[in-house]
Protein backbone atom coordinates (compact mmCIF):
# COMPACT_ATOMS: atom_id res chain seq x y z
CA UNK A 1 0.00 0.00 0.00
CA UNK A 2 1.22 3.07 -1.28
CA UNK A 3 1.05 6.05 1.29
CA UNK A 4 0.24 9.86 -0.45
CA UNK A 5 2.71 11.99 1.46
CA UNK A 6 1.06 15.04 0.64
CA UNK A 7 -2.67 13.50 1.47
CA UNK A 8 -0.66 12.24 4.69
CA UNK A 9 0.94 15.92 5.62
CA UNK A 10 -2.69 17.60 4.82
CA UNK A 11 -4.20 15.32 7.52
CA UNK A 12 -1.34 15.89 10.32
CA UNK A 13 -1.92 19.81 9.49
CA UNK A 14 -5.99 19.10 9.94
CA UNK A 15 -5.60 17.24 13.40
CA UNK A 16 -3.08 19.79 14.50
CA UNK A 17 -5.60 22.14 13.65
CA UNK A 18 -8.26 20.44 15.64
CA UNK A 19 -5.99 19.70 18.35
CA UNK A 20 -5.34 23.25 18.92
CA UNK A 21 -9.57 24.07 18.86
CA UNK A 22 -10.29 21.71 21.00
CA UNK A 23 -7.51 21.69 23.82
CA UNK A 24 -9.16 24.60 25.11
CA UNK A 25 -13.17 22.84 25.60
CA UNK A 26 -12.14 20.77 28.71
CA UNK A 27 -12.62 22.17 32.51
CA UNK A 28 -9.97 19.82 34.27
CA UNK A 29 -10.45 21.52 37.71
CA UNK A 30 -7.35 19.19 39.05
CA UNK A 31 -4.76 21.74 37.40
CA UNK A 32 -3.03 24.34 39.39
CA UNK A 33 -3.44 27.75 37.90
CA UNK A 34 -0.66 28.71 35.31
CA UNK A 35 1.89 30.67 36.59
CA UNK A 36 2.20 34.42 35.15
CA UNK A 37 5.15 33.49 32.70
CA UNK A 38 4.19 30.46 30.81
CA UNK A 39 3.09 30.35 27.44
CA UNK A 40 0.51 32.72 25.90
CA UNK A 41 -2.53 30.43 24.02
CA UNK A 42 -0.96 32.51 21.06
CA UNK A 43 2.46 31.00 21.12
CA UNK A 44 0.46 27.73 21.60
CA UNK A 45 -1.13 28.03 18.63
CA UNK A 46 2.41 29.19 17.19
CA UNK A 47 4.09 26.70 18.43
CA UNK A 48 1.44 24.16 16.89
CA UNK A 49 1.73 24.93 13.60
CA UNK A 50 5.69 25.24 13.64
CA UNK A 51 5.18 21.46 14.70
CA UNK A 52 2.34 20.33 11.62
CA UNK A 53 4.98 22.70 9.24
CA UNK A 54 8.05 20.31 10.04
CA UNK A 55 6.67 16.97 10.50
CA UNK A 56 4.92 18.10 6.87
CA UNK A 57 8.60 18.93 5.67
CA UNK A 58 10.04 15.62 7.29
CA UNK A 59 7.28 13.75 5.38
CA UNK A 60 7.86 15.15 2.02
CA UNK A 61 11.62 13.72 2.19
CA UNK A 62 11.41 9.84 0.80
CA UNK A 63 14.96 9.70 2.46
CA UNK A 64 14.18 10.62 6.06
CA UNK A 65 12.35 7.61 8.38
CA UNK A 66 9.97 10.31 9.83
CA UNK A 67 7.85 8.16 11.30
CA UNK A 68 10.09 6.96 13.49
CA UNK A 69 10.49 10.61 14.78
CA UNK A 70 8.68 12.73 17.40
CA UNK A 71 8.72 16.71 17.25
CA UNK A 72 8.34 18.88 19.82
CA UNK A 73 8.18 22.57 19.84
CA UNK A 74 8.28 25.32 22.34
CA UNK A 75 8.43 29.04 21.94
CA UNK A 76 9.90 28.24 18.30
CA UNK A 77 12.75 25.35 19.70
CA UNK A 78 12.08 22.57 18.36
CA UNK A 79 13.14 19.30 19.36
CA UNK A 80 13.62 16.15 17.30
CA UNK A 81 13.78 12.77 19.11
CA UNK A 82 13.33 9.23 18.02
CA UNK A 83 15.19 6.73 15.90
CA UNK A 84 16.99 6.41 12.57
CA UNK A 85 19.11 4.29 10.63
CA UNK A 86 21.73 6.99 10.17
CA UNK A 87 23.45 9.39 10.16
CA UNK A 88 22.80 11.14 6.97
CA UNK A 89 18.89 10.25 7.83
CA UNK A 90 19.42 12.85 10.95
CA UNK A 91 21.53 15.33 9.32
CA UNK A 92 18.90 15.54 6.31
CA UNK A 93 15.85 15.55 9.37
CA UNK A 94 17.96 18.74 11.05
CA UNK A 95 18.63 20.39 7.79
CA UNK A 96 14.52 20.12 6.78
CA UNK A 97 13.20 21.37 10.01
CA UNK A 98 15.65 24.36 9.74
CA UNK A 99 14.20 25.11 6.63
CA UNK A 100 10.81 25.81 8.39
CA UNK A 101 9.20 28.62 8.63
CA UNK A 102 9.38 29.76 12.31
CA UNK A 103 11.92 27.65 14.05
CA UNK A 104 14.33 29.50 16.32
CA UNK A 105 16.06 26.94 17.02
CA UNK A 106 16.95 22.95 16.69
CA UNK A 107 17.83 20.80 19.10
CA UNK A 108 18.72 16.92 17.95
CA UNK A 109 18.02 14.50 20.80
CA UNK A 110 17.86 11.64 17.74
CA UNK A 111 19.49 8.22 17.84
CA UNK A 112 21.08 5.59 15.47
CA UNK A 113 19.41 2.82 15.25
CA UNK A 114 21.76 -0.36 16.39
CA UNK A 115 21.54 -3.59 14.78
CA UNK A 116 17.92 -4.98 13.16
CA UNK A 117 15.20 -4.82 14.36
CA UNK A 118 12.91 -7.91 14.11
CA UNK A 119 8.95 -8.02 14.01
CA UNK A 120 9.31 -9.01 17.23
CA UNK A 121 11.33 -6.28 18.60
CA UNK A 122 8.77 -4.05 17.13
CA UNK A 123 5.76 -5.59 18.63
CA UNK A 124 7.55 -5.87 21.94
CA UNK A 125 8.98 -2.10 21.74
CA UNK A 126 5.23 -1.22 20.80
CA UNK A 127 3.89 -2.73 24.26
CA UNK A 128 6.86 -1.12 26.32
CA UNK A 129 5.87 1.96 25.05
CA UNK A 130 2.35 2.08 25.29
CA UNK A 131 2.77 0.27 28.99
CA UNK A 132 5.15 3.59 29.60
CA UNK A 133 2.69 6.10 28.73
CA UNK A 134 -0.03 4.27 31.25
CA UNK A 135 2.05 4.63 33.81
CA UNK A 136 2.90 8.20 33.09
CA UNK A 137 -0.74 9.12 32.76
CA UNK A 138 -1.66 7.52 35.64
CA UNK A 139 0.97 9.99 37.85
CA UNK A 140 -0.07 13.06 38.31
CA UNK A 141 2.50 14.79 39.29
CA UNK A 142 3.59 13.82 35.73
CA UNK A 143 2.61 16.30 33.16
CA UNK A 144 2.56 13.12 30.77
CA UNK A 145 0.81 14.79 27.64
CA UNK A 146 3.62 16.93 27.09
CA UNK A 147 6.54 14.11 27.13
CA UNK A 148 6.73 11.83 23.73
CA UNK A 149 7.83 8.23 24.20
CA UNK A 150 9.20 5.68 21.49
CA UNK A 151 10.83 2.17 22.17
CA UNK A 152 13.78 0.66 20.68
CA UNK A 153 14.35 -2.93 21.29
CA UNK A 154 13.52 -2.19 25.06
CA UNK A 155 15.84 1.06 25.32
CA UNK A 156 13.04 4.29 25.94
CA UNK A 157 13.70 7.58 24.80
CA UNK A 158 11.68 9.88 26.81
CA UNK A 159 11.66 13.66 25.00
CA UNK A 160 9.70 17.01 24.93
CA UNK A 161 9.11 20.01 27.88
CA UNK A 162 7.80 19.55 31.30
CA UNK A 163 7.79 22.13 33.89
CA UNK A 164 10.47 21.18 36.59
CA UNK A 165 13.56 18.68 37.40
CA UNK A 166 11.49 17.12 39.36
CA UNK A 167 8.59 16.22 36.65
CA UNK A 168 11.92 14.38 34.39
CA UNK A 169 13.41 12.43 37.68
CA UNK A 170 9.43 11.18 38.49
CA UNK A 171 9.14 10.50 34.48
CA UNK A 172 12.42 8.79 34.43
CA UNK A 173 11.42 6.51 37.42
CA UNK A 174 8.55 5.45 36.62
CA UNK A 175 9.67 4.52 32.99
CA UNK A 176 12.21 1.99 34.98
CA UNK A 177 9.92 0.51 36.86
CA UNK A 178 7.63 -0.78 33.53
CA UNK A 179 8.43 -4.44 32.66
CA UNK A 180 10.67 -4.92 29.55
CA UNK A 181 12.57 -1.66 29.96
CA UNK A 182 16.25 -2.29 29.20
CA UNK A 183 17.26 1.28 29.44
CA UNK A 184 16.13 5.08 29.72
CA UNK A 185 17.48 7.35 27.69
CA UNK A 186 16.32 10.92 28.62
CA UNK A 187 16.08 13.92 26.33
CA UNK A 188 13.67 16.03 28.13
CA UNK A 189 13.66 20.23 28.71
CA UNK A 190 12.52 22.11 31.28
CA UNK A 191 10.37 25.07 29.96
CA UNK A 192 11.04 28.59 30.52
Amino acid sequence: MRIDRKLLALGMAVAGALTVLTAGCGNRQEDPPKPAASTSVGNEIDDTVVTTKVKSALLADPDIKSFDLKVETRKGAVQLSGFVDNQGQIERALAATRGVEGVKSVENAISVKSGNETVGNAVDDGIITTKVKSALLADPGVKSFDIAVVTRKGEVQLSGYVNNQAQIDQAVAIARKVEGVANVTVELGIKQ
